[in-house]
């Protein structure tokens, strides 16, 4: 095996000391590598979905039916990337907004995956649907930790492809 000593050191963009399978929302953004705009097109502010972004979007909606307690609040896929909320555990009952609300009770001995988990399971099933990777290697995440913050974000995500020649991820 070769000298590891050096490997760059990659900072975490991980809140320390945060439980990422405890119940709340989270919104994440992946972006495609090198940004190549490989889900589609906007038209008039309208995002049109490529066969690629049809897979993205078909996997994206299947991602509950594969996780113990979890949902897709919302949801826009872009030409280069996506963005979601993501609800996790008890926030499904009920807004937790970041705070531990405890396990819902299903039955189930398993625990609720993390964000990671969920967000390395969905870039795994596009890049296999599609037949190459997909993704750049990690992803963007921040903690929903009120109502204001998820209204803000939700109005975000709607508004996305209206106001796409001003987003950072633009490529013409």
């Amino acid at each position: 095996m070769g000298d590891m000593t050096n490997l760059p050191i990659r900072k975490s963009i991980r809140l320390k000391s945060y439980d990422y399978s405890g119940a709340g929302y989270y919104f994440v953004t992946i972006c495609t590598k090198n940004q190549v705009p490989l889900f589609g097109s906007i038209v008039d502010g309208e995002m049109h979905l490529s066969g690629h972004g049809k897979i993205a979007e078909t996997e994206l909606l299947s991602i509950p039916s594969h996780y113990y307690d979890i949902k897709i609040d919302k949801y826009i896929i872009m030409p280069n990337h996506i963005h979601i909320i993501i609800i996790v555990g008890a926030a499904l009952a009920q807004p937790a907004y970041g705070a531990d609300a405890g396990t819902k009770e299903t039955g189930r001995a398993s625990a609720p995956p993390t964000i990671g988990n969920v967000v390395r399971g969905y870039k795994a099933g596009v890049s296999r649907k599609i037949g190459s990777p997909v993704w750049q290697r990690n992803y963007h995440e921040h903690v929903i930790r009120n109502e204001v913050s998820h209204l803000r974000i939700w109005e975000y995500i709607d508004g996305n492809p209206v106001t796409w020649i001003d987003d950072r991820y633009y490529t013409h």
